[in-house]
């Protein structure tokens, strides 16, 4: 993950961002579905291969992704129901940006690399939350992985902004699934097996 150092100050200014939308009326729940619908947007953005356009979109919708735990804080609307929202809705948005991905590089006819690259992206992605999940409903706490949301995030982000996004890929399809892999290796070590 970010940096403790990074993401406290980050925390500490979202909390603040959060406490002033909260006055707007906006609910976390609200927040983290436009967070969906800028995802899908920055998911057909990239299909059409507007892929510095799709970089920057991709940036905003992660600080809805990021906002509506904020806010939910900030008003004292933290609920379990919330929370497995957000979670399912953020595997969701990862779909919809990869997708996009997808259909870009079938319409190409980038070839089988850039396709099965976005399969091991989505596949590792959504094993990195699966494994942590699946390590809490057994009562363990595993918030550590190298290479959790927000960098997937970032990383991807600024692959379409410099219109690289195969390398993007490539990390993520590495970095995403050895996260998968650490956060076992962490399971296993906490629960003494």
């Amino acid at each position: 993950m970010l940096s403790s150092l990074v993401a406290d100050r980050v925390r500490l200014r979202l909390q603040r961002v959060g406490e002033l939308v909260g006055r707007t009326g906006l609910t976390p729940n609200q927040l983290t579905v436009i967070g969906l619908f800028l995802n899908g947007l920055v998911g057909w953005v990239t299909a059409e291969g507007a892929f510095r356009w799709a970089g920057g979109l991709l940036l905003l919708a992660g600080i809805f992704d990021m906002l509506d735990g904020a806010v939910a804080r900030a008003t004292g609307r933290v609920t379990r129901f919330g929370g497995i929202l957000d979670s399912v809705l953020d595997r969701y948005a990862e779909a919809l940006v990869i997708g996009g991905l997808l259909v870009w590089f079938t319409r190409s006819s980038a070839g089988t690399v850039p396709v099965l690259l976005c399969y091991a992206v989505i596949v590792g992605s959504i094993l990195v939350s699966y494994v942590r999940a699946r390590a809490e409903g057994a009562g363990l706490q595993l918030t550590q992985g190298f290479f959790a949301r927000p960098e997937r995030i970032i990383v991807l982000a600024l692959g379409l902004l410099a219109e690289r996004p195969i390398w993007s890929l490539w990390l993520l399809a590495v970095a995403t699934n050895l996260t998968v892999l650490q956060r076992l290796w962490l399971v296993r070590r906490a629960s003494g097996a």
